[in-house]
């Protein structure tokens, strides 16, 4: 039995990798419906980073993801703006952003509208960061 009816998570999912489909495949077993919103290149940014796939690219591939109920593009960081057009009862993030300052904020504002934060275990040994870094080295010929 599932423990959520709607989910929620969310991510860059730039050179999509198996850490990503881990996270999609462990909220879907949590929940009967899969909200994903993949981050519009214009917010990517804020990372300092920019997307190599571009943003209605790396919707189409998480739309055709089995577990993926829905797609929908995540044009800025609100959360609670978020849950106030899906409606979820659940939130799916790594355990990487688990202790820090703005997920503390996060857990504290979903409390106040029953909506619970999950957090899953990152997958050890693959990154888009480890992936870039790698493509770098290439592109430069240090490999």
């Amino acid at each position: 039995m599932k423990n959520y009816k709607v989910g929620y998570t969310t991510g860059v999912y730039d050179m999509f990798h198996v850490g990503h489909l881990n996270l999609l495949k462990r909220a879907k077993e949590n929940c009967d419906y899969l909200i994903v919103g993949v981050t519009s290149d214009e917010l990517v940014s804020y990372k300092k980073k920019q997307a190599i796939i571009p943003h209605s690219e790396r919707m189409q591939i998480v739309e055709n993801i089995k577990y993926v109920d829905k797609v929908v593009p995540q044009i800025n960081m609100d959360k609670m703006e978020a849950w106030e057009k899906y409606k979820f009862d659940v939130m799916f993030v790594g355990d990487d952003w688990k202790g820090t300052d703005k997920w503390n904020k996060f857990e504290e504002e979903f409390s106040e509208v029953g909506v619970e934060i999950v957090y899953f275990p990152y997958t050890k040994g693959t990154s888009s960061s480890q992936l870039r870094e790698v493509l770098n080295k290439i592109s430069v010929g240090a490999i």
